[in-house]
């Protein structure tokens, strides 16, 4: 009788475990699975949230609005710089300009003739200028001098002014060339570990030391 039941025990366990192996083996290919799919979703969610830095967006920001360029590559210490630039170029393009104007007004008024009105004619506002006191302009010396002057005056704010206006269109370029290259190497990655290290070698070479210097980059 004790036979019987330990034969009918292990007939009974042995069917357990026949069953419970492929379910077991079944749940750990199941987890498996998930865990990977898992795995490879989180992945994609991280490649597809991941924003590509463009170097074109950059380039056309800053063409349309100067600063906006280096806004989107987050260098915002750059803006007032910019239109630091732009204002200071722009007040000696102002200034330039009205000196350039007053210095051709004086000489054209200059060269008009006396006019019909003597020493109030309108016409006479190189009057109005400083150096006149130093010069008598009814001698012909003095008033062919005044004249190169004005003329000299004129030509040099003129020249200024032209030099200032290319100046100030080189400096909105730069802005844009900024901005792009500050995209290009926007994700850069330069790691802490870069070094340079350098140190005296010595060779053996067709019977003879050679000396030198050995440098090892490390990045």
């Amino acid at each position: 009788m004790r036979k019987i039941i330990s034969v009918i025990k292990r007939g009974f366990f042995s069917k357990i475990l026949l069953f419970s192996l492929p379910l077991f083996f079944s749940f750990n290919l199941l987890g498996q699975t998930t865990a990977q799919d898992s795995a490879f979703i989180a992945q994609a969610n991280e490649v597809t949230t991941k924003v590509e830095h463009s170097p074109k967006k950059a380039t056309l920001y800053s063409t349309f609005l100067p600063g906006l360029g280096q806004a989107y590559n987050k260098k915002y210490w750059k803006i007032p710089l910019i239109y630091a630039g732009f204002g200071t170029i722009g007040y000696f393009i102002h200034w330039n300009n009205d000196n350039y104007k007053i210095m051709r007004q004086a000489y054209a008024d200059l060269t008009d003739g006396p006019g019909p009105y003597g020493p109030e004619d309108p016409t006479n506002s190189y009057m109005d200028l400083e150096a006149t006191q130093y010069y008598d302009l009814n001698n012909p010396t003095y008033y062919n001098n005044f004249k190169t002057g004005l003329d000299k005056q004129r030509s040099y704010y003129r020249r200024n002014r032209d030099l200032l206006i290319i100046s100030i269109i080189g400096f909105y370029g730069l802005n844009i060339i900024d901005a792009s290259v500050d995209a290009h190497l926007y994700d850069f990655d330069i790691s802490e570990d870069l070094t340079f290290n350098w140190q005296p070698t010595m060779q053996y070479q067709d019977l003879q030391y050679v000396y030198g210097v050995s440098c090892t980059f490390t990045f």
